[in-house]
């Protein structure tokens, strides 16, 4: 068989943790290990372009019974081609004239036949820790924003909440784990030219990161609903997380997985820690959330 033409259909958004697919491509990779491109798929990948979430762990079951481990799970892209992994794609997701895919890296040596229908089963432990994690650092950054909402002087992009978007306009890195985050801002020039006035959080990190957990708390009291709208099943999709706040309902585009209440949690809390690195001042929040009973 030849190369997909069409998107990955992925079911994950929606939370599930089983299904089925048809193998469409099979393709060794240099270092020996099969990657095996579905029709469909409910096993969130690592997406290149912003690999804060990592892949779920699953195992995939072929037509003659055989269940072996899923070893990686990469968004690829083909045009029509050749097939690019994580990295090496060429262009941006959604470009006209290419298909992106999500691709299952298996161990050496298994190889599904192309037509077939294969079964995969996700660890809903660790996909359940990793979406309560990223849920939590949405809720996190959403917090921060708020209680910086005063240092800036100039007018610059809101988040979805209406506040000015340090994270968005500060953010270096962000790694979700399980039941947390690590977000790493960088407060050098160019975001000082945007209007941010960083004296107070470098002055009294602990005030901006008690009012973060003060917020962080209310938000957490009220068991809010949180739910993933998407435009379509197609890995392209546009999809949105979007949580009933106490003060309004908020939506951000995320690809990633999600709890879908924050009754879900006892508690979230951050942690605030400053640097400095190649001349400028940087911060992490490490984020953490404890699971409701």
């Amino acid at each position: 068989m030849s190369l997909p033409t069409v998107d990955t259909t992925v079911t994950y958004p929606a939370g599930a943790v089983a299904g089925t697919g048809t193998v469409l491509y099979t393709q060794t990779l240099p270092d020996g290990r099969p990657a095996v491109l579905t029709d469909s798929t409910p096993v969130h990948p690592v997406d290149a372009g912003w690999p804060d979430q990592g892949a779920d762990r699953a195992t995939l079951t072929t037509a003659d019974g055989t269940e072996v481990p899923v070893e990686d799970c990469v968004v690829g892209a083909t045009d029509g081609s050749s097939l690019f992994l994580g990295r090496d794609i060429p262009v941006r997701k959604g470009t006209e004239g290419w298909v992106f895919t999500v691709v299952h890296v298996l161990p050496a040596g298994t190889v599904p036949a192309e037509g077939s229908e294969v079964r995969f089963q996700v660890d809903n432990g660790y996909r359940a820790a990793l979406s309560a994690g990223h849920t939590a650092c949405h809720l996190a950054s959403l917090a921060l924003n708020k209680a910086l909402a005063e240092a800036w002087k100039k007018d610059v992009q809101a988040d979805a909440a209406g506040n000015p978007n340090f994270d968005a306009l500060a953010i270096e890195t962000s790694t979700i784990s399980e039941f947390g985050s690590r977000d790493l801002y960088r407060l050098g020039k160019s975001l000082r030219r945007k209007g941010f006035l960083p004296d107070a959080l470098l002055a009294s990190p602990e005030v901006v990161e008690e009012a973060v957990n003060r917020t962080l708390a209310g938000w957490v009291a009220s068991g809010a609903a949180v739910r993933i709208e998407r435009d379509s099943e197609l890995l392209t999709g546009m999809r949105r997380w979007v949580c009933d706040l106490p003060d309004g309902t908020v939506s951000i585009p995320c690809g990633g997985t999600h709890s879908d209440s924050l009754a879900r949690f006892s508690g979230i809390q951050v942690r605030l820690s400053l640097k400095t690195a190649d001349g400028a001042a940087e911060m992490v929040m490490e984020t953490s959330g404890a699971p409701a009973g």
